[in-house]
């Protein structure tokens, strides 16, 4: 997984090394304030428009670079990158509008009204603002006050931010010399998104025709989704081939397995293996469409992508395993709980929650623990400076041979963060920490 994220970082880097030798090819040397103003201006909507395309490229979900990479680490790269295109954006605005400004001989406010004559200008600049939306919305203090269905439906406009861009691109002189390859590279992502994003999922839905049997109430806001469909069962015993490009999951803890409730998409994990026909999630109410899930009658139709993430057993390098949950983090860990090869002893789970009551799945949990000779601990109470169950010494306490496991941790974000902190205080080596958080 790691040599995927070198690999896959690096492709990023030499992409935008590329367009530094495009925009070089092009520079006419001047030490004229208008033509430095254009200079800067070219370069940075060229590494605008190339950060663009990385931003999409990164969440077409290409079933290769999320298996490898990981969808939660691909998630903070969007994100992280979205802040530097957005100042890209924004550079170039600036120096555009310096440059001519100085060109023509005009103050700053004459030309943003003579710029805008020019309808390339104003696609680029309607593109921008829908940009900016897009990174206003993403931030942490407004994101804790939206719905994920708004913070979504917003992250959508990136896609018409693309097209009025892109048109602006051609326009403009940024690409005389290697427009072909622009179009090229926006034409190989927009296929991507197509294929994975739309073509994928109406093909899987068409084939395996995934409908809900059941829910069920499995504690305070926590009910489970059973869902049938046809050829599961056989996607499962043949992951190798028959799964290959997203089918329904047949990979137990795999994260996340996406389900639509009409105009949204949501992210869930596997809460036990695939059996016969059957697949089931567990879910904890949160927002206003993972609410809507208890409501669900047998016979709705689901459509599911698929699976994404790398939480798995691929990851394992020890004969010994940890899982340790928190919360509603329990829905992969109990697949992988009975799932994960192992003998007596080399298996042990942790579960934390605040109060006995809380524990979801739990005869489920016992049963496997008993039938594998597994361990099982409930670390119930909630934490303070006094107590703090996931401390290292804790840890240690708990499995004193715990720097010979390799351990998955899942839960809330705040909590997964803490107990990765307690496990490398604790000696555990970070390539055997296998984590993914996804948090909005």
């Amino acid at each position: 997984m790691r040599d995927a994220a070198v690999r896959v970082r690096g492709g990023m880097l030499g992409g935008a090394g590329l367009v530094a030798l495009l925009w070089a090819a092009q520079v006419r040397p001047s030490a004229r304030l208008d033509a430095l103003f254009a200079t800067a201006a070219h370069l940075t909507g060229l590494l605008a428009g190339y950060g663009v395309l990385v931003l999409l490229y990164l969440m077409a979900r290409v079933p290769a670079v999320e298996h490898g990479v990981g969808a939660d680490r691909l998630a903070r790269w969007h994100a992280l990158g979205g802040r530097h295109v957005l100042l890209l954006c924004l550079g170039h605005a600036l120096f555009a509008l310096c440059g001519y400004a100085a060109h023509q001989g005009v103050d700053v406010v004459c030309a943003v009204r003579e710029l805008f004559r020019y309808p390339a200008v104003a696609a680029a600049f309607a593109g921008t603002a829908l940009l900016a939306a897009v990174g206003v919305t993403s931030a942490r203090a407004v994101r804790r006050r939206v719905s994920h269905e708004t913070w979504r439906g917003v992250h959508l406009l990136v896609y018409l931010a693309a097209s009025l861009a892109f048109g602006h691109q051609l326009a403009g002189p940024d690409l005389a010399v290697a427009g072909w390859f622009w179009a090229l590279a926006h034409a190989t992502v927009a296929v991507l998104l197509v294929w994975y994003r739309a073509v994928v999922p109406v093909r899987q839905a068409l084939r395996h025709a995934l409908r809900v049997a059941e829910v069920r109430i499995e504690g305070p806001g926590v009910v489970s989704l059973v869902v049938y469909g046809e050829h599961v069962g056989n996607c499962a015993r043949n992951r190798a081939s028959s799964c290959a490009g997203g089918s329904p999951p047949a990979t137990a803890g795999r994260c996340p397995q996406q389900r639509r409730l009409w105009h949204t998409a949501l992210p869930f994990s596997l809460s036990a293996p695939v059996r016969g026909h059957a697949l089931r999630i567990t879910v904890k109410a949160l927002g206003g469409h993972s609410r809507r899930i208890r409501r669900l009658r047998p016979g709705t139709r689901v459509i599911a992508t698929g699976p994404f993430g790398a939480l798995t057993a691929a990851r394992r390098t020890r004969p010994k395993v940890l899982l340790i949950a928190g919360g509603v983090g329990i829905t992969p860990m109990r697949a992988l709980f009975e799932t994960l090869p192992g003998g007596p002893g080399e298996i042990t789970l942790l579960y934390r929650a605040g109060a006995e009551e809380h524990l979801v799945l739990r005869s489920e949990l016992e049963a496997i623990a008993a039938e594998r000779q597994a361990g099982l601990h409930y670390l119930l109470g909630s934490s303070d400076a006094a107590y703090d169950p996931l401390a290292p010494q804790a840890l240690l306490a708990l499995v004193p041979d715990l720097t010979e496991h390799d351990v998955y941790p899942c839960g809330p974000p705040g909590m997964a963060g803490a107990t990765q902190r307690a496990l490398l205080r604790a000696g555990v080596p970070a390539g055997r920490i296998h984590s993914e958080c996804f948090s909005f």
